[in-house]
């Protein structure tokens, strides 16, 4: 069974996380899988949509720490990291549904995403720092802006939980669902974005995200101090309490 499926639907990829045992925390080779299913839909011209789900009551609990300390050295080619650049630099446009736990890298990606819908169920929260880590996906650029700086240093600093009419409220998310609703609403979106012209689409979204340049520099920034915390005694110690935990 595939961690990650994959289904084309009128002008729509529908990639899906599958590790319901591991409440779809991502491994290293989900990430190769997501970039390539990714690359592959961008060069296919009857792919003009992508949409990014979980299970009915788990989006992604976000990294397999264990697996991800496996290949703690994150340059060009690490597998996480080519993924957060290929969504920085997406031409198509992204939707995401989301249900249930969207944790780190599950509410991060969602900051690159040009619509977001969730049920009632879904839970957002950015641990980095509980984890003696530092955030990324340039989230720590990209919320200041959405949300503003201090309820942005609620979300980060504090590492809390929050829920779908949160994040609402945050402007995180387009629309707050049922369980029910959310994924044929959310393929119906996609579906009509994918109905689009698509050069217009692209070029509109383009113009959309003007700073993509200080949003790259800024995850690079993240990417040296995450990859420095990771090789720390205090974010040692943590993971070593959280795997012995689990």
């Amino acid at each position: 069974m595939s961690t990650i499926q994959v289904q084309d639907e009128q002008g729509v990829r529908i990639i899906r996380f599958n590790r319901p045992d591991k409440r779809n925390a991502l491994d290293l080779d989900m990430y190769k899988q997501l970039t390539e299913y990714l690359i592959q839909g961008e060069a296919d011209n009857e792919i003009r949509a992508f949409l990014l789900t979980g299970s009915e009551n788990c989006f992604t609990s976000g990294n397999d720490v264990a697996d991800f300390l496996k290949q703690p050295d994150l340059g060009p080619n690490h597998p996480a990291v080519r993924f957060l650049f290929c969504l920085l630099e997406l031409k198509k446009p992204l939707v995401a549904a989301v249900s249930g736990a969207a944790v780190g890298i599950g509410t991060t990606l969602l900051l690159h995403c040009d619509l977001v819908y969730a049920d009632n169920t879904a839970q957002f929260r950015l641990p980095f720092i509980d984890l003696a880590l530092v955030p990324e996906a340039g989230s720590s650029l990209l919320l200041p802006e959405l949300v503003g700086y201090q309820k942005a240093s609620e979300l980060l600093l504090l590492g809390e939980s929050f829920d779908a009419e949160t994040a609402l409220d945050l402007k995180l998310i387009n629309r707050m669902l049922s369980p029910v609703e959310l994924f044929p609403y959310a393929l119906e979106k996609a579906k009509a974005l994918a109905s689009k012209p698509p050069q217009a689409l692209q070029l509109t979204r383009q113009l959309m995200r003007p700073h993509k340049s200080r949003v790259q520099h800024q995850m690079h920034q993240e990417l040296e101090l995450f990859g420095q915390r990771l090789q720390s005694d205090e974010a040692k110690a943590v993971f070593r309490q959280f795997l012995n935990k689990g």
